[in-house]
């Protein structure tokens, strides 16, 4: 392919783009790619080379293969070498395509018009550029899928009969993160959580099973805002926690995500409602000079609408046919990467996952998994799992500061949004999933039977209002079940001492040691 030739790839090296490899080893397929055409791409988070030893290595980023997997120092060759061991990276292919430009890829294809993976390549030049090539339609060659779904997760497709392929893409050309098969997701996925879900809750009244609902939701709702370092009034907290009771039975779109934020953020008069016309970020700013100093650099405003479309699309269509989980993490942190508005994203974002799993039918009807809670307990990890892809990306965005101390972003970002790995993604929110259907779910609706039990028993021998039980308890709570002099002595100096100890001895013998009990503590 003379048009290919016209590129040098690199032979052996021991660094690339700063990032050391476990021994010399020549860049393959991605990292090839992007080394000899130059393209300013987030780097995939594990990157190919092959090396001179017979096994296959994986260390420090790199995954080292043999020298019989060594491509042809072609552009052909370093295409297939991706497609076939590395998956899809639609962010690097774009910005390669638009790099080489038309003639490679169609000097490829009628080189060899029945391969499956110069076909595939065809598609997605067109697909993700919106030009078509100078082709005539495949006649010929076994119809295989565009996404290989052995290595990343992709839909049923849909025949594209241009290409004799079966396009299993789960997105559009405005919004299309993809997430590795792993063995970690697969053993979420074998947990069944759904069903885990229902059998907790099969033998729960149905009494306990609503006051457990209720509890749930005010604790995702004030979670949410606690990652956001708020503490706002009951009533928001409230009012955001109908919103997700509501999750899933909206669809989503524009008008949707404009009645959400300003759901979250109440009072409108000091935050700009509606979607940004300006740069965003995410960071402080210089003590002295005022000038941001970002963490995240939000999508660029001039690609707002597209990239809402997609997710809209994404929603309506792949959001269907994939794993809910998965579905619920590529929306989700899709959204927060983009950060369409100026406040109220990392709720809404929170939100979107509720959205996609009620929709689902993933959680059993009228209960919401915490999932915000879930993530305030561990949230050295959720910032990390957002790093994961935000911290790739901040070096690419070129920007200045504006009169406002905000971001101006100088170059085209918006496949940057449109297209990232969301493994990390995928994996973080399963945990999360995880811990509520295993944790939260059966131990809020232990705790309420066992209070029901506390009250019956204490009610069996002494009149005493609700209110009065409830402070009971909590006294007994914050003091390893036993009633302090001050509780004695003042709010409870009625009790006889024979009525104090046999209300400490129904407490001890309903309730499991402090440690398992939540609910009413928080």
């Amino acid at each position: 392919m003379a048009a290919s030739q016209q590129h040098r790839f690199s032979g052996p090296v021991t660094v690339f783009q700063e990032r050391r490899l476990p021994e010399p080893a020549s860049p393959a397929g991605y990292s090839a790619l992007i080394d000899t055409y130059g393209l300013a791409v987030p780097l995939p988070r594990t990157l190919s080379a092959t090396g001179e030893r017979h096994r296959i290595t994986q260390e420090g980023g790199w995954r080292i293969m043999t020298p019989r997997h060594a491509p042809h120092p072609t552009l052909e060759g370093h295409l297939t070498f991706a497609l076939k061991y590395e998956g899809l990276d639609l962010a690097v292919l774009k910005r390669l395509f638009q790099t080489a430009g038309p003639g490679p890829v169609e000097e490829l294809v009628r080189d060899k018009p029945t391969g499956s993976y110069a076909r595939r390549i065809w598609f997605l030049y067109e697909w993700l550029t919106g030009s078509a090539l100078n082709l005539p339609d495949a006649q010929a060659g076994r119809y295989v899928t565009v996404l290989d779904p052995e290595l990343q997760w992709g839909t049923k497709g849909e025949t594209a009969p241009r290409y004799r392929l079966k396009n299993n893409l789960p997105g559009t050309p405005d919004f299309c993160p993809l997430v590795f098969r792993t063995e970690t997701l697969s053993r979420f996925i074998d947990l069944d959580l759904p069903q885990r879900a229902l059998d907790v809750v099969a033998d729960v009244p149905r009494d306990v099973l609503a006051r457990t609902a209720a509890f749930l939701l005010l604790k995702d709702s004030r979670s949410s805002y606690a990652i956001e370092g708020e503490r706002p009034p009951q009533d928001r907290i409230q009012r955001w926690g109908r919103a997700i009771g509501e999750a899933g039975r909206q669809p989503l779109d524009h008008e949707e995500l404009l009645r959400l934020q300003r759901i979250v953020i109440g009072d409108g008069r000091f935050v700009k409602l509606g979607f940004r016309d300006e740069g965003g970020f995410v960071g402080e700013h210089d003590r002295e000079t005022r000038m941001p100093l970002p963490d995240h650099i939000s999508a660029r405003h001039e690609d707002l609408q597209s990239l809402i479309d997609g997710m809209i699309a994404f929603d309506r269509n792949a959001a269907q046919a994939l794993d809910p989980v998965i579905a619920a993490a590529i929306l989700a942190f899709g959204f927060v990467y983009i950060h369409p508005f100026e406040d109220g994203n990392g709720r809404i974002h929170r939100y979107l996952i509720h959205h996609v799993l009620a929709e689902r039918g993933f959680n059993p009807p009228g209960v919401v998994f915490p999932v915000s809670a879930a993530i305030l307990e561990q949230i050295d990890d959720y910032k990390q799992t957002l790093e994961s892809y935000s911290g790739r990306l901040l070096p690419l965005i070129e920007w200045e500061p504006t009169e406002k101390f905000n971001v101006r972003v100088l170059n085209e970002t918006g496949d940057f949004y449109r297209f990232f790995d969301a493994t990390p993604h995928a994996e973080f929110l399963y945990g999360c999933v995880q811990r509520t259907v295993e944790e939260d779910l059966p131990n809020e609706a232990g705790f309420l039977r066992r209070y029901d039990e506390f009250r019956s028993q204490v009610e069996s021998f002494i009149d005493m209002p609700e209110r009065t039980i409830d402070l009971l308890f909590r006294f007994l709570q914050q003091n390893d079940g036993r009633l302090s002099n001050r509780a004695r002595e003042k709010e409870f100096a009625e009790l006889t001492d024979a009525e104090a100890e046999r209300i400490e001895a129904i407490y001890s013998e309903t309730f499991a040691p402090k440690n398992q009990v939540e609910g009413l503590s928080e």
